[in-house]
Formats: structure tokens, sequence, C-alpha cells
């Protein structure tokens, strides 16, 4: 019935309760780890399943509502700081408030993306391996390998390399002399870990033009990640290295050869959505969500206000903000949107169209003064008379 070591009769009461998968799983896993006797393990699913039952959000209960207050409230407590992420001192994470609406407007690009990227196996332990897998994740810019000059008089442009870097890095000279070659479309004239090419016609402004665009050119790594930081911090009851990225590039850090695709992630929700898909940016909405609140010390707002939050945004398969070009600005009703931001063209909008309300909703209730469908407010009463000679025939 189950993969873990319970009596039979203890299982089958499990899986008869109303819970759900995962507490099931977590109700499992406590009883196996405990040693209870057969009428406490019973006791204790019977206490588990009660507590469920009381919490759950009772018919009719203005959900929405309430996550949004629970949300609110503590949020006028938020600083507005950029705070140091995890601290790593050297990279600077937006925090606080402004992370908060970067998460509910759903930006496409946060203000400081960045990636959290964690090892496998012997990369994980081995300085060695860990550093190479830091060179196929940060860009390395022509700047990092050596020295550039420009020679007016002979119209050349001078690269001189630093072979223990380029060691360090992997590369060689003629690496580097080839990409050069395929970027800028020049000839090279290499010698040793001196690079030389200039422009085909004598020209001092396309001279400063190449150095411009040898400045830009990524000789490895990722073009998006401007930096890595890596740190060794005690995780599964061993030191492991783990990297910290300043700028983020998801899918294509996934596919490099070291790193952990299951644990490795990263602050733009979007870019989790597009390399792994609606379910998994939802999970990365609330754990980013919760983190920001944690980091503010308002860990105690329940994670099931995050969750509807989570769900609203991308119940339709794509993530949508909360606000008026996402949830708000596409709600059935005129005044509710009306009500949000730029009332006038969403009142013209409806008149030109036809649109009806049907006032099923809060906020379109509260403008013309009738009481809202929520609670005790959703239930209709008839009055009806009764036929007495009827009742007494009975």
């Amino acid at each position: 019935m189950t993969d873990y070591d319970v009596p039979k009769a203890i299982a089958e009461q499990v899986e008869a309760t109303e819970l759900p998968k995962r507490l099931k799983t977590k109700l499992y896993e406590t009883l196996e780890e405990r040693n209870v006797t057969d009428e406490q393990a019973k006791e204790i699913v019977m206490a588990v399943e009660n507590r469920y039952l009381e919490t759950r959000v009772d018919p009719l209960d203005p959900v929405g509502t309430v996550s949004a207050q629970s949300i609110g409230e503590p949020g006028t407590q938020m600083t507005m700081n950029t705070f140091h992420y995890a601290g790593v001192a050297e990279i600077d994470v937006t925090q606080g408030l402004p992370r908060l609406i970067e998460l509910v407007d759903a930006r496409k690009t946060p203000d400081t993306p960045m990636m959290t990227v964690y090892l496998e196996d012997e990369y994980a332990t081995d300085k060695e391996l860990a550093h190479q897998v830091v060179w196929n994740v940060e860009a390395t810019r022509i700047l990092a390998l050596g020295d550039i000059s420009t020679n007016v008089a002979d119209m050349l442009v001078q690269v001189n390399l630093n072979q223990d870097t380029l060691e360090e890095r992997g590369l060689t000279a003629e690496d580097v002399a080839g990409i050069i070659e395929d970027k800028l479309g020049v000839k090279t004239v290499q010698n040793g870990t001196a690079i030389e090419f200039g422009p085909e016609k004598p020209s001092y402004r396309d001279l400063l033009q190449l150095v411009e665009e040898l400045r830009e050119i990524v000789f490895k790594g990722i073009e998006d990640v401007r930096r890595v930081v890596i740190r060794k911090e005690d995780l599964d009851d061993e030191d492991q290295f783990v990297l910290y990225t300043e700028g983020s590039a998801f899918g294509e850090v996934l596919t490099i050869e070291g790193v952990d695709a299951s644990r490795t992630t990263c602050n733009n929700i979007h870019e989790i959505h597009h390399t792994l898909g609606i379910e998994a940016a939802r999970e990365a909405i609330i754990e980013e969500t919760m983190n920001t609140l944690e980091e503010q010390g308002l860990g105690d707002v329940n994670i099931r206000h995050m969750m509807l939050v989570a769900d609203i945004m991308t119940n339709r398969g794509e993530i949508e903000s909360i606000g008026r070009h996402g949830i708000s600005g596409s709600k059935e009703s005129v005044l509710a949107r009306a009500a949000f931001e730029v009332t006038v063209n969403h009142l013209l909008d409806a008149a030109i169209h036809g649109e009806i309300d049907d006032l099923n909703g809060v906020t379109e209730n509260v403008i013309v003064g009738k009481p809202i469908r929520l609670g005790t407010g959703d239930v209709d009463l008839k009055m009806g008379s009764i036929n007495r000679s009827a009742e007494q025939a009975d």
C-alpha cells in the first residue's frame, strides 16, 4: 500500500482521510521516525485530519480580500533597501518592497538578476573542478585575458595575453585569435601570446571601432553572466561549493557539465517558466515572495496567501501581472476595472461595446451601494405564504 514501514491498519486509516498527498507523505514519514504504538498512531492521524479540516476555508469566504490584506499590511513595514544576498558581500540583490513589487508586476527582467548554481558529484567538492564550472559560466572578455593597446602609426590593435590566465580558463592564444577573426571579420597575426590586427583600410575611426567591438566579445562562458562568486557551504552534512552569479541565463547554465539541474535556480520567474514550465514558475513565485517576506522578518504570513497569488498569476498557462495590464485589467466587471486605474477609458470602452456588469464581485457592489456577494450576502431568501389547510390535512 505504501513504501513506508507503518502497520497496514494505520496505512489504511491514513489513505481513508481527506488529507492531500503531500500531507499524507509527511504523516507517513513522521509515524515511521517516531516509535509510537498503533493506538497513538491512530490518535495522531485523527488529530492531523481534524486540524486539516478546521483550517480549510469556509464556503463563500473572501479569500482574495484576506490574502491582499495579509500581504499588503506587513508590506508597509518593509524597507526600501537593496541587501547583500545570503551573506555574499560581493553581490547586491533587490530585497524588500521593491522585490515584492517586481514579483507581482511580473517584470520581464529583475533589477538585479542572479542565479544560485549548485554542483553535482565531484564538482561540488573538488575546488579545481568547481572552478572549471565557474569559467564555463562567467563571461570571459578580453580585458580578463590580457592588455589592449593601439599602434596609431601602423594602424594596428595589439593584444598581449597573459599565459597563466589563459591556462586557468582553459583557452589558448590560437583560440582567442580564431574567435577575434570570426567575430570581427579581420585577419590576425599571432606571435606567441601577442596578437595583432587592424582595419582593412587605414582609418583612425575604424581602429577605435575595432577596439570597442573587441571589448564586447565573449571568449568563454555565458554572455549575460557578468560575474560569479564561489562559496563553500555546509550542504547535506558536507562542505560543497555553490556559485552565485550576477546576471542570469537559466536555460544555458543547466546544460553545463557539473551543474546540478535539480537544485539550481534563479530569481527571474520568466526564465524559469520558459525553461521548466508554468508549474515551476508558480513554485518560484511562492518561493521568492516567501523568501522576501522572511528576509524582512515577516515569515509568519501564511504561505497559502502566496499560493493564491501565484495561482491567480499562472492559472491561464502564462505569467500575468497583478495590475491593469494583467489580472485587474482583464476582470469581467467593468466597474472593477474602472475602479483600479484609467477609469474613463474603461467606462468609455464598455459603453462603446455595450458591456453589461452583473455585479458579482466586491468592488462593483461597493460602488453601487449594494451588499457584497460574499458570506451571508450571497444567500438569497424567498418569502412565501403557507397553505394551512394543506398542512392540517397532512
